[in-house]
């Protein structure tokens, strides 16, 4: 089966919902993101495309790690799909003010999902849903003991 890498990028809010995009003449909704240029790391991807997509420049710094994930590609039909996920981190931890998001590029339509909600949703991208979602909901119970 072939592979798509990609690099994306959790943005939450303080109410603990998520940016989710859905590119034009595509279904799905996911995060913010995109498939690396030829010799650009999986960070840079993943700073240019949150510029690219959302106006929004951001500190490779404020980019951490969240994980590395492999399920089906929500928009080429018997890929497989390879996402780096980061999350948008202020240097103090807390997410920056990002101020007013606006879809550029080929982003249609941007949404704020709250993860509980969006387990099991169709029009979710499975990376989100399966993967991440699952990582974001048993992280936030474990911070609150």
């Amino acid at each position: 089966m072939p592979v798509i890498t990609v690099s994306a990028v959790v943005i939450q809010d303080s109410a603990g919902s998520v940016l989710t995009v859905r590119k034009r003449g595509t279904a799905s909704f996911m995060f913010p993101g995109g498939k690396p240029e030829p010799g650009e790391s999986a960070l840079a991807a993943a700073a240019r495309e949150v510029n690219e997509e959302l106006g929004l420049e951001v500190d490779p710094g404020d980019l951490h790690h969240l994980g590395r994930w492999e399920t089906a590609a929500a928009n080429e039909a018997g890929w497989a799909l390879v996402g780096e996920v980061f999350e948008l981190r202020g240097a103090a931890g807390a997410f920056p003010e990002t101020g007013p998001l606006a879809a550029r590029a080929e982003i249609e339509e941007l949404r704020w999902t709250n993860p509980m909600e969006g387990i099991g949703r169709p029009e979710i991208a499975p990376l989100t849903r399966d993967c991440v979602f699952p990582y974001l909901i048993d992280r936030a119970a474990a911070l609150r003991g």
